[in-house]
């Protein structure tokens, strides 16, 4: 593992609190964050997909990193979700975190033009790179092709190893696809290969993978913390099997939405209820369906101390 780069475990993709105004609630961030690491996670990705990303402005991202570290949170337990489709707003915020102490980004391919070639994302990632010019940054490859529109192909990643084996380090593979995965390892294996989702923690721990980087662990990241610090397989199962009934439930809703719901029961908060459009709340009979859906699955009562 390259010096600066994550440390091996499960990692949330924190969800953004927002204020009636809808702008970043960040003492509630805040307390979310110190939340998650309360019951086990290994780090935070802050300003990911599940945090809405990009529904804010550069200004607004910057912000709230500042005052997630002027709380005292450390710098090594956060990835930063820094991609944007221009490199000028690419490199302000990936220049902005290491100036902060935080070495790891997380970086979307830019995503808005379909069908480019490999060679024109390699010029993007060559032009961010060259221009933020600083050895201590650790980039990890946003792969989603389901929402970016624009996977990372084997090729690709063979590339950027080549020319910056010590900056760009790993991947979040959000592809849903296992088989992709062990390729990866197999084909790449110094590189970190963390699973976009915690269905795939005891595989990718058993293929020698970074992790998970996951969206539905803000509602088991004390599950999936016991996983992977556990040795015994039958516990390990027993505890897959509840992570993979919870994200199983989870994707028949809006992810976004849902978690942000579940999330205000928990907290006894309705300000978690605040989204950014597009994003819209979930339906009085959704509501209905989702709680019944829990209850059956013994949440919050088997997930949590």
């Amino acid at each position: 593992m390259k010096t600066n780069a994550l440390a091996h475990g499960v990692y949330i993709a924190s969800l953004t609190p927002l204020k009636s105004n809808l702008s970043i609630d960040h003492a509630h961030l805040i307390r979310h964050c110190r939340w998650l690491l309360k019951n086990g996670a290994t780090g935070i990705l802050l300003m990911g997909t599940t945090g809405e990303a990009n529904s804010f402005s550069r200004k607004e991202r910057m912000v709230a990193l500042d005052a997630v570290l002027a709380s005292g949170i450390p710098a090594e337990k956060l990835l930063v979700g820094a991609g944007c489709c221009a490199i000028p707003d690419t490199v302000a915020l990936t220049r902005h975190a290491l100036h902060l102490g935080v070495h790891n980004v997380l970086l979307l391919p830019p995503f808005y033009y379909k069908n480019v070639q490999d060679a024109g994302i390699f010029h993007f990632f060559d032009r961010v790179i060259q221009e933020v010019n600083d050895d201590a940054l650790r980039i990890y490859v946003y792969h989603f092709p389901k929402m970016t529109g624009l996977p990372f192909s084997t090729d690709l990643i063979a590339r950027f190893i080549e020319k910056y084996p010590n900056q760009i380090v790993g991947i979040k593979d959000s592809g849903g696809d296992w088989q992709h995965m062990q390729m990866l390892k197999q084909r790449f294996p110094e590189f970190q290969i963390f699973a976009g989702s915690e269905t795939f923690l005891s595989q990718i721990m058993g293929i020698g993978g970074a992790g998970c980087i996951s969206a539905s662990a803000n509602l088991s990241c004390f599950i999936a913390a016991k996983l992977y610090s556990t040795i015994d397989p039958d516990e390990r199962q027993h505890l897959q099997d509840k992570l993979n009934a919870m994200r199983s439930l989870i994707e028949n809703y809006p992810m976004i939405p849902v978690l942000k719901h579940v999330i205000s029961r928990l907290d006894k908060n309705e300000n978690w209820l605040h989204m950014r459009p597009p994003q819209v709340a979930l339906s009085a009979d959704e509501i209905k369906k989702l709680y019944d859906a829990l209850e059956k699955i013994h949440f919050p009562t088997d997930y949590f101390h």
